[in-house]
């Protein structure tokens, strides 16, 4: 999938079968392993954070660890239908117990998330089932972002790069954290359109084509967050126009990954690939 005018909805070639899944897949994984590193580097997460890729009818994701050390042996895989309704998933929405997703098979009850998942990956589970569009999915906790959801209910955009978070950034009024899919649905129904969303009190969830998009976003939306919360300070602000919006996101497809390479750039040790 690649990143069309205006946002996500462009598809390009199709992934592989599930059969042969990890090998068929270590492409994606080192991309999730790569974009985690870099929302690391950047300061974007702390000791929380995850990355999804959306392929086939599963969902590969970081596991439950700094980001900073992860590796692509160690992205996990769901099935894109845990959790999803019929599916039996416990009231409490914690974790399973089982290998579901290592290549192993799973032991622990049925809609539950496998072992060393994010807590929180209903979330990407719940945004997978609302967004067809999604490639990818970024869960980040920028700072700027707790500032700006406390003072607003929509983010709207004041300069032309934060248009390539939708026509205004949703604000999903409750700080509890997603750990269930009652809870990561509520979420996900908050953004009906666009590619970010800030969590009051939690933090905020990103969508790309692909994970280092999805990265470039969240490092879009602590910038947007930042601009938001100073310009206020100084006085009314003037948001872009709808005549503005659409033109700079007719052109995210072009300029957005420009950005994903450009904070590659950043976040590596010179002379050091993160691959």
């Amino acid at each position: 999938m690649r990143e069309g005018p205006g946002g996500i909805a462009t598809k390009g070639p199709g992934r592989g079968p599930t059969d042969g899944l990890q090998e068929e897949t270590g492409g994606l994984r080192e991309e999730l392993a790569e974009a985690a590193r870099v929302l690391s580097a950047l300061g974007l997460v702390t000791a929380y954070g995850h990355v999804s890729a959306r392929t086939g009818d599963v969902m590969l994701i970081t596991p439950a660890a700094d980001l900073a050390a992860v590796t692509a042996d160690r992205i996990l895989t769901v099935p894109l239908d845990t959790g999803a309704p019929g599916a039996g998933v416990p009231d409490s929405g914690a974790p399973g117990t089982g290998a579901l997703g290592t290549g192993a098979p799973g032991t622990g009850a049925p809609g539950t998330l496998p072992a060393g998942a994010p807590a929180e990956g209903w979330a990407h589970l719940a945004l997978y089932r609302a967004r067809p569009d999604a490639g990818a999915i970024a869960r980040a906790q920028p700072p700027s972002a707790f500032a700006a959801a406390a003072g607003a209910t929509a983010l709207p955009p004041l300069y032309g790069q934060a248009a390539w978070l939708g026509e205004a950034v949703p604000v999903h009024d409750s700080a509890e954290l997603l750990r269930s899919a009652e809870l990561a649905g509520r979420a996900a129904r908050s953004l009906p359109a666009g590619e970010a969303l800030l969590l009051r009190g939690n933090g905020a969830l990103t969508l790309g084509a692909a994970p280092g998009l999805a990265a470039a976003r969240m490092w879009l939306l602590s910038a947007a967050c930042d601009t938001f919360v100073s310009a206020r300070a100084a006085g009314p602000v003037t948001p872009l126009s709808p005549a503005e919006i659409a033109s700079w996101r007719a052109v995210s497809g072009e300029l957005l990954p420009r950005l994903w390479q450009h904070l590659r750039g950043r976040a590596t040790p010179h002379n050091a690939p993160l691959r």
